[in-house]
């Protein structure tokens, strides 16, 4: 077998000239944006591919003139470019608008096949995305629905826990390759290992692993797997992914005239044309970062996010590092050097994660707060119902806008002590770093759709 030499990926610098948005100011301020776990900026030619398709090609699919048959074209090679993007062949792409409909679809589709007694594990770590729709078939179907453990101490899963919860009656385990608040990367092989011992199927939410691990469906073990492009610098898109013939068996409901075979079969109605071919355009845009790759996308893409990945480790250290040293700031979940996104999850003593997010975006510091969908693990933190506050990087993130998140953050610590010292002390909490603390207030407020 001949080995690939890697190549070099275009440098942050040469990554930015490509995202119109990161021109922005902000009271004459360059805007940082540190939001990317809820949703990452576009490239140029992401926004351009679906204006020309909309200007140019805009028709319905299997007709017999010009702009169908283009279209037919486009979103095949939509599926082509997704397949590489998860090591999948193409036909066993689906889209849909988003990951949660996707998810209810699919889990309403499987439990057709289901009755009381069966049974269905989730965890405590996820966004309730991979939660809701399970959770639904209680009622609906009369399953049991197994909940596995989030560790407070270390934001990772109890998978002594986990083993306990997987058992004879067990149809599908439900867990996240990552934890999109805290940025946890979980062992999928001990998944895997746990479904394939009781023959259950493993579905696989990989909206925040996407963006920054090379993602390979049979390697992570996956039946089943879901991501959003909007994540990894798309347009609003879902995108679910299974071997072909259980896309085949799943008895999702559909209207009869639809075409009965998959991928085709999981798609319900007339799909977003253009959000398709902006989502090729942006992994196509992704494997362009090694320019000189002569072994194909799917090569391009590991050795790219591979790259993006050792950057962000490094940005992560800084991040974590210098939070870590500001007087009130409290951490969650793995620490760097642990498996991990570069997204960190934090409170900051007396200040609300939504003043220390309004704070930081009179700055030009726009980071996100609240639970982010992944209420259960604001509830087992015990950090009340304002949340974290969640600061992402991205492949545009440069070392000098950390250090701009560092110092934003520490005056705002700077001004609660001064303000604490000139007057009654201000009503604050305390959130011990990965401490549990009793689960307090309405989460509502606080979700973030996915």
């Amino acid at each position: 077998m001949t080995s690939v030499t890697p190549q070099p990926v275009r440098s942050v610098d040469e990554i930015r000239a490509a995202f119109p948005a990161l021109a922005r100011t902000h009271h004459g301020i360059p805007v940082a944006f540190f939001d990317g776990p809820g949703g990452t900026q576009v490239p140029r030619p992401v926004a351009e591919a679906m204006v020309d398709y909309l200007y140019h090609h805009n028709a319905n699919t299997h007709w017999e003139y010009p702009t169908s048959r283009e279209t037919d074209a486009m979103l095949l090679a939509a599926r082509e470019s997704c397949g590489d993007f998860l090591g999948v062949p193409a036909d066993e792409i689906v889209f849909g608008p988003n990951m949660t409909t996707l998810s209810f679809h699919v889990a309403r589709g499987l439990s057709r096949a289901w009755g009381p007694g069966d049974e269905v594990v989730v965890t405590e770590l996820d966004h309730h995305a991979n939660v809701a729709p399970w959770h639904t078939l209680v009622q609906e179907r009369g399953i049991t629905l197994r909940t596995v453990a989030m560790r407070p101490s270390d934001g990772t899963l109890d998978w002594g826990a986990f083993a306990s919860a997987v058992g004879a009656r067990t149809k599908l385990i439900a867990v996240g390759a990552a934890s999109n608040a805290l940025g946890t990367i979980n062992d999928m092989s001990r998944a895997r290992s746990l479904a394939t011992a009781v023959d259950a199927l493993l579905f696989v939410d990989a909206v925040h692993f996407a963006p920054h691990a090379i993602v390979e469906r049979d390697t992570l073990g996956a039946d089943l797997l879901v991501c959003s492009p909007y994540k990894f610098y798309g347009p609003h898109l879902g995108i679910l992914t299974g071997r072909r013939a259980l896309l085949e068996e799943i008895d999702v409901p559909r209207l009869e005239p639809a075409p009965p075979y998959a991928p085709d079969r999981l798609e319900t109605g007339t799909q977003s044309h253009e959000s398709i071919v902006g989502a090729q355009a942006g992994i196509d845009w992704l494997a362009s970062l090694v320019p000189a790759c002569r072994e194909g996308r799917r090569e391009a893409l590991c050795q790219v996010q591979k790259e993006l990945h050792r950057r962000g480790e490094i940005l992560l250290d800084q991040l974590w590092t210098g939070l870590d040293a500001i007087p009130g700031i409290h951490l969650y979940g793995p620490p760097p050097g642990h498996p991990r996104t570069p997204t960190a999850g934090f409170v900051l003593d007396g200040v609300t994660a939504e003043s220390v997010s309004d704070q930081l975006a009179e700055k030009g510091v726009f980071v996100s707060h609240g639970d982010f969908y992944a209420a259960t693990v604001i509830e087992r933190l015990g950090v009340g119902p304002s949340g974290l506050v969640r600061a992402g990087c991205a492949c545009y993130t440069t070392a000098e806008e950390v250090t701009r998140l560092l110092d934003g953050v520490s005056a705002i610590s700077q001004r609660r002590s001064s303000t604490q010292a000139l007057g009654p002390k201000a009503d604050s909490h305390s959130h011990p770093a990965n401490t549990l603390g009793d689960p307090t207030g309405d989460q509502s407020s606080l979700q973030q759709p996915r």
